[in-house]
């Protein structure tokens, strides 16, 4: 128990002292990493709301979105009802059949369409030596038990901006009757036109004005100027071009949002004084924090959780985290009777880099080639079999022909990379999705914290033609821009543009490359990216110099700054991971980190990890022929994640043990998922199904 102090005493007893002043933490305080105003706003649950944005379930699986009534000047309430209808279907199915209705969605387990009715705040951050601010928000439902507090961390998914995890770690929070606080972890949208000089401000608005925005790429108008008449109509992105490499402090950005929930939660029930300041009554220690979210959002939750010397989190429930964990080959992991994996725990750097290298050709492969769902479609076979020749060429793969080239570049991806086969049929969508290209683009820039104007890899960012010829963007497309944007080009009518292609600057994907005079997805830039990430030339093996190794030298350096230390603190804390996740292959995030949390904590860790089978991690894919009908969403058991932590917190439920959970297609789009389908975590699973730690080995079941 946390020793009270003399100055909570007096307060408590409605008393003032001189002692008890503006510095001493028995008052509330706006924390001092806050720039600027904070944004508040009500939300009756009928016309407005916290979670559906006034759509109401129904309105969030509409295939119509929202409109703006003057879709060049959208009102502050219509780009946020447009940004949590996109960021809502971004990462839950919605289409019939897939559960949403009966197993998810805001809907469920409530009275009513899911309209959450409370009051939000809204505001921009900072964290010591960065000066690029970083969005906050908390909602507090009008439901919220001042006497049970309790709080849920959602930072936004992927390169989202703040509303990017409404509606997972959001929905459940907020249906839980706590404080959800959410920060887009210094990603977001933050597009910088440096032709004309726009940004958004806080709320989505475009100015061009001198005033607090999301982001505006630090460069004087003379510089802006030198730089668009070489390469016009460009845009910064928060992400890649902010120079703060700000995955290094995503559990930071977390941690501030916990104590910028703390303030508004205080503001709102804290007792109020005869001389008008507020007790902080509303605290750690009687307040239940889960740190939560996906993908990078969960990545986010676990460093918070790592960094967390305060104690305000106590627990951690996350589903497909992007976690970089310290490279311990001390230890190995097996699937099964399969080969032991020692080269796990790759960056995301790396092992992306080498998904958009090898993937395009992979494609074409005869073991997937006509399996994979809409492969055709999204990847032109004549494409793919200009990469296999142009990775021919230079020795990258074997194989007289391209089928055997092909199946050269999947082994060299399975074998050499530990990428998973169960993610082998869902790649290539991924590819054709540009998955791989823009997350190689962005991170080798913010890991190197490179700005727009160094153009890595003769790469930037602009708006295309069907030719893929660089062309100003729509007024109408960037005045949506905050609330369609995913923070991460391709983007909203924003593409990566291969400024090397021959003829001219030209959409990556369309892209003839200068080495091969083909048409190959801009491979020679793929190639540059790659060598960045593994520091020496992927063709000959030759270390980089110059430039390009203190560029490269500059990307392991942010790497290490990303890097996992496995080490918990002792809180408890659920991983749920699909094996067939495609975008952050299990080997390289979520298996390493629990074997390295393993040495690091013992067997007294508190980690549980479950890992799903026919569970990737896109789950609006699901609703596709093809997808959905091989794999169920991963998304219902983050849901049953966050249960369990909650029992375990709050009932003191023991937690499961580890284990692979054996979830079952539908089989066909034609049948709807039922709860058949998803069998629930065990806590007393099968032996088989168990996974354990052998002496060094994380042993994973098949």
């Amino acid at each position: 128990m946390k020793p009270i102090t003399l100055c909570a005493l007096i307060g408590a007893s409605g008393m003032l002292l001189t002692a008890c002043n503006d510095r001493n933490p028995a008052f509330n305080q706006l924390p001092d990493f806050i720039q600027g105003v904070v944004l508040q706003h009500d939300y009756d649950g009928i016309t407005d709301d916290l979670l559906t944005a006034g759509l109401g379930a129904d309105g969030l699986a509409s295939a119509t979105a929202p409109a703006f009534a003057d879709p060049l000047n959208p009102t502050a309430r219509e780009r946020r009802r447009l940004a949590i209808y996109n960021n809502y279907r971004a990462l839950v199915d919605t289409a019939p059949g897939g559960g949403y209705g009966e197993l998810f969605g805001p809907h469920v387990g409530v009275t009513g369409d899911g309209q959450v009715p409370g009051e939000e705040f809204l505001a921009l951050m900072s964290v010591p030596g960065s000066p690029v601010p970083v969005t906050v928000m908390v909602q507090v439902p009008d439901s919220f038990n001042v006497d049970a507090p309790c709080m849920v961390t959602a930072p936004s998914s992927g390169s989202r901006g703040v509303y990017g995890a409404i509606g997972t770690a959001g929905e459940w929070g907020l249906k839980k009757q706590c404080a959800v606080v959410y920060t887009d972890k210094g990603t977001g949208t933050g597009a910088h036109n440096l032709a004309n000089n726009q940004a958004q401000t806080l709320d989505g608005d475009l100015t061009d004005q001198d005033v607090p925005v999301l982001f505006r790429a630090p460069l004087t108008d003379t510089q802006r100027g030198d730089f668009n008449a070489q390469w016009p109509d460009r845009f910064a992105w928060k992400h890649a071009h902010s120079r703060a490499n700000p995955e290094a402090d995503w559990g930071r950005h977390v941690l501030q949002s916990v104590e910028f929930g703390f303030y508004v939660l205080n503001e709102k029930f804290g007792r109020l004084l005869p001389n008008g300041k507020r007790l902080k009554t509303i605290k750690p220690d009687n307040t239940l924090v889960i740190a939560s979210s996906v993908s990078n959002g969960g990545g986010a939750s676990i460093q918070a959780a790592e960094q967390d010397q305060q104690g305000l989190i106590d627990g951690v429930a996350v589903s497909e985290p992007n976690v970089n964990p310290v490279v311990d080959r001390s230890f190995s992991i097996r699937q099964g009777e399969g080969p032991e994996i020692t080269e796990h725990s790759r960056s995301l750097l790396d092992y992306t880099t080498a998904l958009a290298v090898y993937q395009g050709c992979a494609n074409q492969a005869p073991a997937i080639r006509d399996l994979a769902p809409l492969n055709s479609a999204f990847n032109p076979p004549a494409i793919g079999q200009n990469i296999c020749q142009s990775l021919a060429n230079k020795g990258l793969v074997s194989g007289a022909t391209v089928d055997d080239q092909a199946t050269d570049a999947l082994r060299i991806l399975n074998e050499e990379f530990a990428i998973q086969p169960e993610q082998n049929l869902l790649a290539p969508l991924h590819f054709g999705l540009a998955v791989a290209q823009s997350i190689s683009m962005t991170y080798a820039n913010a890991y190197s914290r490179s700005g727009v104007e160094d153009r890595i890899c003769d790469l930037s960012l602009a708006a295309t033609d069907g030719s893929g010829a660089v062309i100003p963007l729509a007024p109408a497309a960037e005045a949506a821009l905050f609330s369609a944007s995913n923070g991460i080009p391709p983007s909203a009518g924003v593409n990566i543009v291969y400024d090397q292609a021959e003829g001219q600057p030209t959409n990556l994907a369309a892209s003839v490359s200068p080495s091969s005079s083909l048409p190959d997805y801009g491979l020679d830039a793929l190639l540059c990216l790659r060598a960045l990430a593994q520091g020496a030339h992927p063709e000959t093996g030759a270390e980089l110099t110059g430039d390009a190794a203190a560029l490269s030298d500059a990307v392991a350096s942010g790497i290490a700054e990303v890097r996992a230390t496995g080490n918990l603190r002792g809180k408890p804390a659920v991983f749920v991971t699909g094996r067939a996740d495609a975008i952050l292959p299990i080997n390289h995030t979520s298996r390493p980190y629990v074997g390295l949390n393993r040495q690091v904590e013992g067997s007294g860790s508190g980690l549980r990890y479950y890992e799903i089978l026919n569970a990737h991690h896109l789950d609006v894919l699901n609703g596709f022929p093809g997808v959905g009908d091989r794999y169920v969403p991963l998304h219902h058991y983050y849901f049953e994640a966050l249960d369990l932590m909650w029992a375990h917190l709050t009932e003191g439920q023991p937690l499961p043990p580890s284990q692979v959970v054996r979830a079952v297609p539908r089989g066909d789009l034609a049948n709807p998922l039922t709860q058949a389908n998803l069998p629930p975590v065990l806590p007393a699973p099968a032996d088989a199904d168990r996974i354990i730690h052998t002496g060094s080995q994380l042993r994973i079941p098949d």
